[in-house]
């Protein structure tokens, strides 16, 4: 048995687990690559993915670093099932169309961008509609704890994750030289008493364990303050009659949030004044899709919906779903909480709500997730001073709050404690979808708490499992240069220098020009020193 981390390898994004055993070649989820340029160029480097010899997929959750290269797959020829709970397969049916709009939306941008600039490169998006239309037919529905055979020596059977609505930790229990291998794959691994969604069920007897580490490095902190935490934010920027920002992914977070604020408002701590507007039409229809999966609550919420409450209504709640819409609410004074999209502010309406309230001191953002490197997100949540949206530098004013108990993930003491009830002393632990020092530290814990040494792959790492003889693997390095292509500082150097010697030499002639030509040319130096002092600022 092989097993190639096509993403999710000491990064948080791109999930994907091509493994080939028992004569089938088969995934583990097919997330897109979210963060810097580099990361998310990984996303275009699908032909190593070999969709046409792909027998089947299996979904853990329908968030989009999880599922979102699935249109780009069958664009490329994949034709056949994609299992998944039945709460997935409504959330991903629609959130890939809407992934697919946004890459359509990005490449026409870009081109008439291009064009703007007398370059006629025509840019393609990453997938279409159309490709999202072809994937969505081949969803087939498995219930949690139903056993099945997607092909012959691997059986499969899906466990409540506690992640997001329908999310699933997947046991596989291969077969091959009359040997059974179980392998147990967490998806991403939730938090016991996260709002609406159940507990993560306990593993299973396994063999090998692939675990998230988003937060292996921490735990949430405080918790149990979370109301306390959103209450201070509302009540901040109702005092200054500003907004409060929140940044949140429109599946699971967004009711979420709604569902607290629902709670604050039966307090008193939400003001009656105060409008909340959710700005992302797919949590709107993510929204629709919880009130049609109440089965899958947890018993808090079901409690809720039996004495006649509506967990995601509010008296003062307004849905925006055109662009008109969500344009209004920045033209608008006063108070209002804002419920945008995206979770991590590298795309959609929240960039929008950031350039026209990051700025101000009475503002607040609150952020109620995790926010990957290299994302406008993460800087702020760094303390960074500004960020730029739109082609410009916003400066970061408003207060910013970050809310642990928000976290769909669990963190590193529950995580320790899900992981604690899967060890055998002959139990090979798996580390993926973690940034470096989380995945470091958690190894490090592991094997201190459990004298066991994990495993930790790369992106385009191979494991080898060979039968009947646990604990027995190899993991084979990766092609350095398809897998983090180097950066040759020295060549950018030299290439810098030799601008500056060029800007040197024309100083003479520049002095000779017209003062208006002057001063004009002097104001895009100026910008080229400060871009360079931002840069130097991060080394």
């Amino acid at each position: 048995m092989k097993v190639t981390f096509f993403g999710a390898a000491r990064t948080v994004t791109g999930s994907c687990f091509m493994i080939e055993a028992a004569g089938a070649r088969f995934a583990i989820d097919c997330g897109m690559h979210q963060g810097n340029k580099a990361i998310e160029a990984r996303n275009r480097y699908t032909g190593i993915y070999e969709p046409d010899k792909i027998d089947f997929i299996l979904l853990t959750h329908a968030h989009i670093d999880h599922s979102g290269l699935l249109p780009r797959l069958a664009r490329d020829g994949y034709d056949k099932p994609v299992y998944c709970t039945p709460p997935t397969h409504a959330l991903a049916e629609f959130m890939l169309l809407d992934s697919a709009h946004i890459q359509e939306m990005e490449a026409e941008w870009r081109s008439q961008r291009y064009a703007r600039r007398d370059q006629h490169d025509a840019v393609e998006p990453l997938y279409t509609t159309e490709d999202a239309l072809k994937i969505i037919p081949l969803f087939k529905n498995v219930n949690y704890h139903e056993s099945f055979e997607p092909h012959p020596g691997v059986q499969v059977r899906f466990y409540d994750a506690g992640h997001i609505l329908g999310a699933a930790a997947i046991h596989l229990t291969v077969t091959e030289a009359g040997f059974g291998t179980r392998l147990l794959f967490s998806g991403d691994q939730g938090r016991p008493g996260a709002l609406i969604v159940q507990d993560p069920e306990l593993p299973p007897e396994i063999d090998y364990l692939f675990v998230e580490s988003t937060y292996g490095d921490r735990d949430h902190k405080e918790e149990e303050n979370t109301l306390a935490e959103l209450a201070e934010a509302i009540a901040y920027s109702y005092k200054h009659r500003e907004k409060v920002i929140i940044p949140a992914f429109a599946v699971e977070r967004t009711q979420e949030v709604l569902y607290c604020l629902h709670s604050l408002l039966q307090q008193g701590k939400l003001p009656t004044d105060m409008p909340v507007f959710v700005d992302s039409p797919l949590a709107i229809r993510a929204t629709s899709v919880f009130r049609r999966h109440q089965a899958y609550f947890d018993p808090n919420a079901r409690r809720l919906l039996a004495r006649g409450e509506d967990p995601f209504d509010l008296p003062n709640l307004r849905y925006t779903l055109n662009s008109a819409e969500s344009q209004a609410i920045n033209e608008m004074k006063g108070p209002a909480v804002v419920i945008s999209a995206s979770g991590m502010c590298n795309a959609g309406r929240i960039k929008h709500h950031l350039r026209h309230n990051l700025w101000k001191a009475g503002a607040s953002i609150v952020f109620v997730g995790y926010q990957g490197v290299g994302t406008p997100g993460r800087k702020i949540v760094d303390g960074g001073k500004s960020i730029s949206l739109f082609g410009d530098e916003v400066a970061v004013k408003a207060k910013v709050f970050t809310i642990g108990g928000f976290s769909g993930h669990a963190g590193q003491s529950q995580l320790l404690e899900w992981i604690g009830a899967a060890v055998r002393p002959d139990v090979r632990i798996v580390l993926v979808h973690g940034e470096p020092k989380a995945q470091d530290i958690l190894a490090g814990l592991i094997r201190e708490k459990f004298h066991l040494t994990p495993l930790v792959p790369d992106y385009l790492e191979q494991l080898e499992i060979i039968p009947g003889r646990i604990p027995v693997e190899h993991v084979a390095p990766a092609e350095p240069e398809v897998a983090r292509p180097g950066v040759d500082w020295e060549s950018l150097i030299s290439d810098t220098e030799a601008k500056w010697a060029v800007l040197k030499n024309k100083l003479a002639e520049v002095r000779t020009r017209p003062w208006a030509e002057q001063t004009e040319l002097r104001e895009r130096m100026r910008r080229l020193n400060v871009e360079l002092m931002r840069f130097l600022s991060r080394l």
